[in-house]
């Protein structure tokens, strides 16, 4: 029993855009399918932390879910902000009955536990600007809402945190966010979205109480990361 994550697989098994011809991107499917099973049992958990699919619907996401559930483990997703697939949570639990996906839960406005600890987590939302330039007000109190409800929900469990947009990144930072991590003492904070040569201004490591790490597919060579916990707490 062991606790992944990795994000940003944009999928495209059925749709046509290709991730292969971006570098870095050659063969990244069966790069990762290798990986996943190389490292992750059934009784393994992954967080998969946003832009999970290219799909426009969620329809059209049939067969990069099922390639997701015919892998090992249990799936928690969150949303990224290519998600246009992303509905309501009750259409999307629906959905995923109707077809099999039993592997999958969503994490959005809630909290999910793994043994005492409390995965929380929501998309974010940092350095995407309006055409003035300045930040989308109402996107980011949306997100700040979402996260708090999440986080208030964790009780007295340790809290990982999850996020697509980074909520610290070099040249900007999310004060709003970075508040609600030292408010609950979220002390692992996990994010995506950064790809290619933006993984050079990503902020990794120990940074006010937080440690934070990127796990954007491509930067994690498409190999998910395993979170260290105390193994106590998961009953192992």
């Amino acid at each position: 029993m062991a606790l992944y994550t990795i994000g940003d697989l944009h999928l495209s098994l059925g749709s046509d855009k290709p991730m292969d011809v971006f570098p870095g991107w050659e063969g990244y499917l069966p790069r990762l399918e290798a990986s996943w099973r190389k490292l992750i049992g059934p009784d393994d958990t992954v967080v998969l932390a946003g832009d999970t699919s290219w799909a426009m619907n969620l329809n059209d996401t049939k067969a990069d879910f099922a390639f997701i559930q015919n892998l090992p483990g249990q799936k928690w997703l969150l949303k990224g902000n290519h998600d246009y697939w992303w509905t309501t949570v009750a259409k999307m639990e629906r959905f995923f009955d109707a077809h099999g996906l039993h592997s999958m839960q969503i994490l959005h406005n809630n909290c999910l536990t793994y043994g005492d600890y409390a995965l929380c987590g929501t998309r974010g939302w940092f350095y995407e600007l309006d055409h003035h330039g300045t930040p989308n007000e109402t996107v980011l109190l949306r997100e700040i809402g979402r996260l708090e409800m999440s986080l208030r929900q964790a009780g007295d469990r340790e809290i990982l945190c999850f996020l697509h947009y980074p909520p610290l990144y070099q040249g900007y930072y999310c004060p709003e966010i970075l508040r609600l991590l030292r408010e609950y003492k979220v002390k692992q904070c996990y994010y995506g979205h950064l790809h290619g040569q933006s993984h050079r201004r990503a902020i990794e490591g120990p940074w006010n109480g937080t440690d934070f790490s990127l796990v954007s597919a491509d930067y994690l060579q498409f190999v998910p990361k395993k979170i260290d916990l105390d193994t106590k707490k998961c009953g192992n």
